[in-house]
């Protein structure tokens, strides 16, 4: 009798650790960027996570890419209460992020999730510190002022930066293909 073995498909270490530069790089432009409204500031490190996202196959790696933007997030905040708000966020900002790249054509992919996960981002954000902390001003003004222009200046980033980043993932996965055939 045949035994047959069925293997896990292993998480690439490269996926990894490209997840882990776009978090890194998301990470120092958040904690460095000021607050402008209320402490709020647009959250580049969404940028990375849609980036990572959109270009990264497998949903593993963007689910920990999801975690990890939710953590690292949460620890430059300078929203009062924003330490569980973003991390409420994050998770549920990443599930909407991959179900839009499951549905959306790729040639709206982009600009669909730079407005709409951005949009589902500050509302989940916002919505959750009201819970946890209050907001220093109202909702409607924090949505106008931050989330909006947050909204446009994703989209306007992910319109310039995703087409190199894929670029560059795709060179990189040509560059693996010889070395994986010859290992065989």
């Amino acid at each position: 009798m045949r035994r047959v073995e069925t293997r896990r498909a292993e998480i690439r270490v490269l996926d990894m650790v490209l997840a882990g530069l776009l978090i890194a790089l998301g990470m120092v432009l958040h904690g460095v960027f000021p607050g402008i409204v209320a402490g709020m500031k647009p959250d580049f490190a969404l940028i990375m996570l849609f980036i990572a996202i959109m270009i990264i196959p497998d949903n593993r790696v963007k689910i920990a890419a999801g975690l990890a933007t939710a953590v690292v997030t949460a620890m430059t905040t300078t929203f009062p209460g924003g330490q569980i708000a973003n991390i409420v966020d994050k998770i549920v900002t990443t599930a909407v992020v991959m179900g839009l790249t499951a549905v959306l054509p790729r040639q709206i992919q982009v600009i669909g999730v730079g407005a709409v996960g951005t949009l589902v981002s500050g509302l989940v954000f916002l919505g959750t510190a009201a819970l946890v902390a209050g907001l220093p001003a109202s909702f409607l003004y924090l949505m106008v002022s931050v989330v909006l222009p947050a909204m446009a200046i994703n989209t306007v980033s992910l319109l310039v930066l995703y087409p190199l980043a894929s670029k560059l993932y795709s060179m990189q996965q040509a560059s693996q293909e010889p070395s994986v055939q010859r290992a065989k």
